[in-house]
């Protein structure tokens, strides 16, 4: 079986815990989803900020790692053939970029490609309040395809801990994907 290649972006807003959930709730489906992380230099702070983990643990959780200023890098390319990008957290700075075609490093190049190619690209976007130009920009984005996922809190399934709520939030992120994760509470 060939496995199928799912790129993971994450640019330097807050959330870095949530592409570590992302990656740990991929790890089941090793056997046929094959993880490409991008992550910018401002990940990499937001890393060290927000959690106790080493960037060499953060990259070895994903198959194949990029350094975000090799613009050559396979992702750049859409003869490289995925089922679409994630990019979780994804700041404001990285939806302008997307949004404006500002192809500059991998991760935006990456994006650019996946939206070419009529990928799918769900981006977990970052910040709070939205201006009016967050807000245009992420309308116009997902008026190109993008699947806009602002990492809310859900309720209803009653979160007792920040990692039930990380948890949540990336099962709904991978429903984009069709992948069910493990205790994923859905509504009934």
């Amino acid at each position: 079986m060939i496995k199928k290649r799912l790129v993971i972006g994450v640019s330097g807003a807050s959330g870095a815990p949530l592409a570590i959930e992302l990656l740990k709730c991929l790890k089941p489906y090793k056997d046929y989803i094959e993880t490409h992380l991008i992550y910018t230099k401002s990940a990499k702070q937001t890393l060290q900020q927000e959690t106790n983990i080493s960037l060499e643990e953060f990259i070895n959780m994903a198959d194949v790692s990029y350094d975000c200023d090799n613009i050559g890098s396979a992702p750049a390319s859409g003869t490289f053939k995925t089922i679409g990008m994630i990019i979780v957290p994804c700041s404001m700075k990285t939806v302008a970029g997307i949004v404006s075609g500002y192809s500059d490093n991998l991760l935006l190049r990456t994006a650019d490609v996946t939206l070419k190619e009529r990928r799918k690209l769900v981006l977990v976007a970052r910040e709070t309040p939205l201006s009016s130009i967050h807000l245009r920009n992420l309308y116009e984005l997902s008026q190109l395809g993008a699947v806009i996922i602002p990492p809310m809190v859900s309720y209803y399934n009653n979160p007792k801990t920040i990692d039930d709520i990380n948890h949540h939030i990336i099962g709904k992120v991978l429903d984009q994907f069709d992948i069910d994760i493990e205790n994923f509470n859905r509504w009934e």
